[in-house]
């Protein structure tokens, strides 16, 4: 489950990894993206409606060592949905991410998950923030594997 739902997400967030699924429209993805934060950002990052302002705020980066590259998860990659009537929710899960050779440099704190639209044409600015999880390692060249069990719960 997620550590923090964006604002700009609450409500939405089902819809939109739906779309993803659905293929509609073609070029929409879900994009996974590591970051390095430093300090207690939940707050403002809670605020951001995009990407760009995301990678904007004082003491968040997004990872910049070698052999690390977002991972753009397409209506093949994903399910849709599971609604929970015992515990009346939508649950949307993804299977382990893998993130083959990122070299030493910058720890990674968070994994941030978020839709984009268009990925053949839009900029990060054009991305919504999703969902952010803790996730804590240290790079060394192997693989990083990445299990979040219920990217999102909506109630």
């Amino acid at each position: 489950m997620s550590n923090i739902a964006f604002n700009i997400a609450k409500g939405r967030a089902v819809e939109l990894h739906s779309r993803v699924v659905n293929n509609d429209p073609a070029n929409a993805a879900i994009v996974v993206v590591l970051l390095n934060v430093t300090g207690d950002q939940d707050a403002a990052l809670k605020d951001a409606d995009t990407l760009a302002a995301v990678l904007a705020l004082a003491n968040v980066a997004e990872i910049t060592n070698s052999g690390y590259a977002r991972k753009v998860l397409t209506d093949a990659d994903l399910s849709d949905f599971t609604t929970d009537d015992t515990n009346d929710r939508n649950v949307i899960d993804t299977g382990d991410l893998t993130f083959s050779g990122i070299a030493a440099g910058d720890a990674i704190t968070d994994v941030l998950f978020c839709y984009d639209s268009d990925t053949t044409g839009g900029t990060d600015a054009n991305i919504v923030p999703l969902t952010l999880h803790d996730f804590a390692a240290t790079p060394d060249g192997n693989d990083i594997v990445i299990q979040v069990s219920d990217y999102l719960r909506s109630a």
